[in-house]
């Protein structure tokens, strides 16, 4: 069985006008045109859809048959319509659907408000966002879960040019204590590797790097006992005022803004950075609108902070 959507719409058109030269006429077509369409169509469906010649000679009445049939192909047309509507808006970005991964260092006080400020410019548009750790997120990106991720960078896979980076995001590791901490009542000049060490209790260990840097691997080496805790853990524990440990900026730079931590300059330590990269497959088809647009909200969100690197955005 072969149609197609000229038949369909010459069939729907013949119904209205009861008549195949004005739906003709209507079609902006030839007459020999639209009744070689329903030649072809009634050949599809098995059987004549129109009584020829009705109303004096001048008029089409639909068959048994084309009654039958109608409503089947007035719902084709409204799918179809619907489909090129709802494509339409897709590509203007005003439906659709965007999928991210994202650590989950960077999905609350990060990604949040940015998650927050799409929907509200784009109601129609699905948004999926999956938190989790590097592993999980290249995964699901490589599965198709997500079509973009916010991950550790440099990372194997970039290495191998099986990604595409579209933002890269470079922030600040801050060591951070409560206000009442033993570190953080110490005099800037006074805050040491040896002070950390020292008065810490305990320095906290939370795994937001793909490799640990060296000079922060020697030192967490140097406090002993070892407390090894997720962010989220560490974050409560800092606040509590039990333990100080070392952040990614934005995981505390509102608890800091809020007076509820002290960052930490640590005199003989020298500047720590993570890096971080909002990438999709290499081989991964062109994004639509909407996707482009959450792309472009990070990078303005990311370049608010001071987070943005200059020329990736």
């Amino acid at each position: 069985m072969q149609m197609d959507t000229g038949q369909l719409l010459a069939f729907e058109r013949i119904v209205r006008e009861r008549s195949f030269s004005r739906a003709a006429h209507t079609l902006n077509i030839a007459q020999p045109t639209i009744s070689e369409r329903m030649r072809a169509l009634e050949r599809a469906v098995g059987g004549p859809l129109f009584v020829r010649g009705a109303r004096g000679g001048r008029g089409a009445e639909l068959t048994d048959l084309g009654a039958e049939f109608l409503p089947y192909a007035s719902r084709a047309l409204e799918v179809l319509a619907s489909g090129v509507e709802a494509a339409l808006q897709a590509q203007a970005g005003e439906r659709g659907r965007v999928s991210i991964g994202v650590l989950e260092s960077l999905s609350g006080a990060f990604l949040g408000p940015v998650v927050a400020d799409f929907h509200a410019a784009h109601p129609n548009v699905d948004v999926l966002v999956r938190a989790g750790r590097q592993p999980q997120l290249m995964q699901q990106l490589y599965d198709g879960v997500v079509s973009t991720a916010l991950v550790a960078w440099p990372c194997p896979e970039s290495l191998a040019g099986e990604l595409s980076r579209l933002l890269l995001l470079r922030e600040r590791a801050v060591l951070v204590a409560a206000p009442r901490h033993p570190l953080a009542r110490l005099p800037e000049s006074e805050v040491t590797c040896e002070a950390v060490v020292t008065l810490a209790e305990p320095l906290l260990i939370m795994r937001w790097w793909l490799e640990l840097p060296l000079e922060l691997a020697r030192l967490t080496q140097r406090a002993q006992p070892a407390v090894d805790v997720p962010m989220d853990t560490g974050r409560l524990m800092v606040l509590q005022g039990r333990g100080a440990g070392f952040f990614p900026w934005l995981q505390v730079a509102d608890a800091i803004g809020a007076g509820l931590l002290h960052e930490l300059a640590v005199v003989d330590l020298p500047p720590l950075f993570r890096d971080s990269a909002l990438v999709r497959r290499a081989a991964a088809p062109p994004a639509g609108r909407a996707s482009t647009e959450l792309t472009r909200s990070i990078g303005r969100r990311a370049a608010t902070l001071g987070v943005l690197v200059a020329g990736t955005a």
